[in-house]
């Protein structure tokens, strides 16, 4: 089957947030739309390369399917962030709160150990439902394709990535770290989760 190209989502978020600037979001999101063009060149590589030379030192597929992963994530990781900016911030409720509270020792020693998370890690800060061990967890990745915990569902994205925050805090990221939760929409996160919850229905 022949790929068929990926498109650019369009998010409501690229403007102007509270403590978030107009330039840097058009920026960030232009990066965003340069992973979607790079899945759509490597697949098509992909369809036409040459298997027959394929080995681990160095080979084009190799290649290519290393930087596929980085390119899809990318793009996956930057849905997830811009998607759910462009909120209020505050605090969740409902069930997301209650297995925050579960999962962790409270929601202010989770948002607290999320945060400093943001400062240790080198791309982004996840917080994702894992469908084996039925709990949330906190992971970080140093680029778009590493640290990934095995089925599980990111339903928070972080990108600390200095691109996302250098033009208006410059190595100041814990100040950008506060505005992203600043204008955090809590009811996307609490809806990722409930996409999450119901693909754990269907994996039993």
């Amino acid at each position: 089957m022949a790929w068929k190209d990926l498109d650019a989502k369009k998010f409501p978020s690229i403007r102007e947030l509270s403590g978030i600037s107009t330039r840097t979001m058009e920026e960030h999101y232009e990066l965003y739309k340069g992973y979607v063009g790079k899945v759509n060149e490597i697949q098509k590589k992909l369809d036409t390369v040459d298997r027959a030379s394929a080995n681990q030192i160095f080979s084009d597929l190799r290649a290519l399917r290393v930087d596929y992963s980085f390119a899809v994530g990318g793009v996956k990781n930057h849905e997830i962030y811009f998607g759910h900016l462009g909120g209020n911030g505050g605090k969740p409720s409902g069930r997301l709160l209650e297995l925050i509270q579960r999962d962790f020792p409270s929601y202010d020693a989770w948002l607290a150990d999320f945060k400093a998370s943001g400062l240790a890690a080198r791309g982004w800060v996840w917080l994702a439902y894992d469908h084996d061990w039925n709990m949330l967890t906190t992971a970080v990745g140093d680029a778009q394709n590493t640290f990934p915990i095995w089925n599980a569902t990111p339903i928070l994205a972080l990108d600390v990535y200095e691109h996302a925050y250098w033009i208006d805090y410059g190595r100041a990221r814990g100040k950008y770290i506060e505005a992203f939760f600043n204008n955090l929409d809590w009811n996307v996160v609490a809806q990722n989760l409930e996409r999450a919850l119901a693909m754990q229905t269907v994996h039993r």
